[in-house]
């Protein structure tokens, strides 16, 4: 399940996306917009900058803006630099592995099906982008 935080997240880049020809967008226009609160949004955009995805300008004419194109953003890597693992278990995970205890991997039909769960999630995941979000 996202989190709240990454739901945010997910909703300020569909607002910059679809407004990414308007040049750079302050924070309060997206939270007051989007309906996320204001100091939330702020950490969740600076999150965002210091992961390469987002940048900002200072001064006049200010505000956040995508880094890239909309359609070179996977949802899996937001979903990652906020939320972390994807998987639903930390044995199945591919970036944040860790072995779970008094578990044999290799002799576990959850840690399997997890997997499997984890590789069709990301199949889809890793297709999707910030720019097929905002095409409906």
């Amino acid at each position: 399940m996202l989190n709240k935080k990454t739901q945010y997240a997910f909703q300020a880049l569909m607002y910059l996306a679809e407004h990414k020809d308007d040049g750079p967008m302050l924070i309060a226009n997206i939270a007051k917009k989007k309906k996320i609160p204001l100091k939330f949004l702020e950490n969740i955009l600076l999150e965002l900058r210091k992961s390469g995805i987002l940048e900002s300008k200072k001064g006049k004419g200010g505000g956040y803006f995508l880094k890239t194109s909309p359609d070179k953003i996977p949802l899996a890597d937001i979903i990652r630099k906020i939320d972390g693992p994807i998987a639903m278990l930390p044995c199945a995970s591919l970036y944040f592995y860790e072995r779970c205890k008094n578990c044999d991997e290799k002799n576990c039909g959850l840690h399997d099906t997890m997997v499997l769960v984890r590789d069709a999630t990301l199949k889809i995941l890793e297709n999707k982008t910030v720019a097929d979000l905002i095409q409906k």
